[in-house]
């Protein structure tokens, strides 16, 4: 009797996906431990280069100007090419950009070096979450998703526990703490042999190659999902048509509103803990790392909870409200302002687990790593911004402008999440692709229903 087959999407968790998965996250790691790095060692640099707060917010916000280059180029670029390439390549990138940080003398390398890191890790924010969703069930794509978020966010944390102890390596400490980054970076460089993504070869008329990765990789029994159109060319052009413009929209500006008061705040969480009268910040900046932590885990069980469009709306409210406190009440009120900000720290960590699920299940397969490279890069552009301007603001008008400023970017995020937000949360990512191919993949999707009913 012949086995019955499965399709890709409902096919059970092997070792490849685990495999695949492993190697997505520690890249998410990486990533984290070198963004958040740059925090740790900015206050040793101020020392020794002379940094004016310009100088500051540009090295602070320059790995994130190159995740704007990166994830829109290499984005686009593996839907012409495959995913592949680029999740093998985009970390040799990042490591011996990492490595060169030991070595430079003067604002404007680092500046130059840290783009070049950004751009590394663009590719793979547009690659690596594109190519893990392709491969991965539906039933557990959610929560591996969910979990590289956890990931960047431990290796955010482990970033400020080892700058906190090359700290006492004396004045060039800095140099270590940056250098640090490549070591990470290198080990990510054990996925080469990962194959390509199945559902791009069918996007591109390669299907037996796909068939053949499917059953070597998926199972010998499982069925991909026919759903792609060859026969049409795709690009950023499809992203803003009238069927996903309003996706493209939406996940670029949810993103933004997100990423903003993240990076900006915890790049520069030292500088104010002190302007909230905090003389020791470092065991403040663990406990709020602690709460960083927990909220990511937590945002795991909320992510399979509540639907994408109510977790959205929801965390960008109560955002809002627990940072407000920082803008409009005094020092004299600290500790109130301390509990507002470890539930808002909690709370953002939560929804940051949404950043690297929605986008991917918001585009088809024609052009999902351009709608992920494209909105990460919109939404690094506004992070480099905020990050470059907190420094500036901070020096000018003060922690409350500052907090009062980022509280309305969360309020925006409620009303375009109201407006909005789609639900994905139940959708295969073929149920995805029918904003551009509607009647099509209706057509092919009773197709393949029918071929497995007759096996």
């Amino acid at each position: 009797m012949k086995e019955q087959t499965f399709m890709m999407d409902d096919a059970p968790l092997n070792k490849f996906h685990l495999r695949i998965t492993a190697l997505t996250f520690g890249a998410n790691f990486s990533d984290g431990y070198a963004l958040g790095i740059i925090g740790m060692a900015l206050a040793l640099l101020n020392a020794e280069m002379k940094l004016s707060p310009m100088w500051n917010g540009l090295i602070g916000s320059s790995a994130l100007i190159g995740l704007f280059v990166g994830s829109l180029v290499l984005g686009w670029l593996s839907d012409r090419i495959g995913r592949q390439k680029i999740f093998l390549t985009n970390f040799l990138i990042v490591g011996l950009a990492s490595l060169l940080q030991f070595f430079v003398s003067d604002p404007v390398t680092l500046f130059i070096l840290r783009v070049l890191i950004g751009i590394g890790l663009g590719g793979d924010y547009a690659v690596g979450s594109t190519l893990l969703a392709e491969f991965v069930p539906k039933k557990h794509r959610g929560f591996l998703l969910a979990s590289l978020c956890v990931v960047w966010t431990v290796g955010y944390v482990a970033s400020n526990l080892v700058g906190f102890y090359l700290e006492k390596l004396g004045p060039d400490s800095w140099r270590w703490m940056l250098a640090s980054a490549a070591i990470p970076a290198f080990i990510v460089l054990l996925r080469l042999g990962t194959p390509e993504s199945p559902r791009w070869l069918m996007s591109v008329g390669r299907a037996e190659e796909a068939r053949e990765i499917v059953k070597k990789y998926v199972g010998p029994n499982a069925v991909i999902e026919e759903t792609a159109h060859a026969q049409t060319a795709h690009g950023f052009r499809d992203l803003f048509s009238k069927k996903l413009r309003k996706r493209t929209v939406f996940g670029s500006l949810f993103y933004v509103c997100n990423v903003i008061p993240y990076f900006a705040i915890y790049t520069f969480l030292p500088t104010i803990l002190s302007s909230m009268g905090f003389e020791e910040t470092f065991l403040v900046d663990m406990l709020l790392n602690i709460f960083l932590l927990i909220g990511g885990i937590a945002g795991l069980w909320f992510m399979e909870k509540f639907s994408r469009r109510g977790f959205t709306i929801y965390t960008f409210a109560v955002l809002a409200i627990t940072l407000l406190p920082l803008g409009i009440l005094s020092n004299s009120y600290q500790a109130f302002l301390l509990i507002c900000f470890a539930v808002f720290t909690f709370v953002m960590s939560a929804a940051s687990n949404l950043t690297l699920v929605y986008p991917a299940e918001l585009f088809p397969t024609e052009v999902r790593a351009s709608g992920v490279g494209l909105v990460t890069a919109i939404s690094r552009v506004g992070s480099a911004v905020g990050t470059f301007l907190l420094p500036i603001t901070l020096d000018s008008y003060g922690l409350s402008t500052s907090m009062i400023a980022m509280t309305v970017v969360l309020i925006v995020g409620v009303f375009i999440s109201i407006a909005w937000a789609p639900e994905t949360k139940d959708l295969g990512l073929n149920e995805a692709s029918n904003p551009l191919h509607e009647a099509e993949d209706l057509l092919h999707k009773a197709g393949a229903e029918a071929h497995q009913a007759s096996n």
